[in-house]
């Protein structure tokens, strides 16, 4: 487990570009976090670390936004409407398991029973109006 405090949108992308150069394709993260936490931010930077040039919105609407990539694509959900096993496949999710690509998953809660596989965990943590604290699990983030 990772901690790493940043003081801004800027340090929460680097931070998230650093750790795009530990992915690998099929790789999983979980988001944990509440509103405003710094998760589009932080897709952003694994975007910027995989060479991905695109402007990152939130999926909330959408439910997942692709943004692709070579070799690697990245694939960010929101899973806040999903309630169930049914529901996560009616999307096509299982598809996505397939694509060369890096999966973000905000509302990980809300699917985590499906997955036991090595995923990496990202938590947010507000401290204030600026300052975040972002743990990572799963992912050696010795850089």
């Amino acid at each position: 487990m990772n901690s790493f405090i940043t003081n801004s949108k800027e340090e929460t992308i680097a931070l998230a570009e650093k750790l795009a150069s530990k992915l690998k394709n099929h790789d999983i993260l979980f988001y944990i976090g509440g509103l405003g936490m710094g998760k589009t931010a932080f897709t952003q930077g694994l975007c910027n670390g995989l060479g991905i040039k695109a402007e990152i919105t939130s999926p909330t609407f959408s439910i997942v936004n692709e943004y692709h990539g070579k070799p690697l694509s990245l694939f960010h959900f929101d899973m806040y409407r999903i309630e169930n096993e049914d529901q996560l496949f009616n999307i096509g999710f299982d598809d996505y398991l397939d694509y060369d690509g890096i999966l973000a998953i905000e509302w990980s809660e809300n699917i985590s029973d499906f997955f036991t596989d090595n995923n990496i965990t990202v938590i947010f943590e507000k401290l204030d109006d600026t300052v975040r604290r972002i743990t990572i699990e799963g992912v050696d983030c010795n850089w």
